[in-house]
């Protein structure tokens, strides 16, 4: 069986939804580093043993915020050890404005896995971008790189844009087809 792991950070809830929205069609475990920047020492198992980890971040200011940061610093010592060499490795990223900055977060995420020697996994999407497009069109951001998602400041976890919600769910799948791939 497919062993994929999700660890995230959510600030005000709304990328822990993606993150259980990604999760939910594969099976994935989930992880939430909390508001400290600290995950178990069972969840570093869980990671370990994990034939592929998603990374999640809210983009804050550009990046993702301190305490995801604090995580990838203290992955470090896996680093050292070569610990995740080879891991399947993919990410997404959310933030109130449509840009707002995330392809910055997308890019510290996707070199945090290639410092580890992961393999990333790109969204593999057309983008939505005719005029006929639609915010609950899948890919309406246009991401390349990672799932990109765009919740309004002043809407609550139940307003995440569908579109964007239909991507995660896609991207999950695409995760799981590329584990499934290598490990066959």
């Amino acid at each position: 069986m497919t062993k994929i792991a999700v660890v995230y950070f959510s600030g005000y809830g709304h990328t822990k939804v993606i993150a259980e929205t990604f999760a939910q069609p594969i099976d994935a475990a989930l992880i939430e580093i909390d508001q400290n920047g600290d995950i178990t020492e069972q969840d570093w198992q869980t990671l370990n043993e994990a034939q592929a980890i998603v990374f999640g971040a809210p983009t804050y200011m550009g990046t993702a915020p301190w305490q995801f940061k604090k995580f990838a610093d203290a992955s470090s010592k896996l680093w050292y050890t070569r610990g995740w060499q080879d891991k399947v490795f993919a990410g997404f990223t959310n933030s109130a404005s449509l840009n707002g900055d995330k392809q910055v977060t997308l890019i510290q995420l996707q070199t945090l896995a290639s410092q580890h020697g992961g393999l990333w996994v790109s969204l593999g999407l057309l983008p939505a971008n005719t005029k006929a497009a639609k915010r609950e069109d899948v890919n309406n951001l246009g991401g390349s790189v990672g799932l990109l998602v765009q919740s309004p400041a002043d809407a609550s976890v139940d307003e995440i844009p569908t579109g964007d919600l239909e991507t995660a769910k896609l991207y999950a799948q695409r995760v799981q087809t590329i584990v499934e791939r290598l490990h066959g």
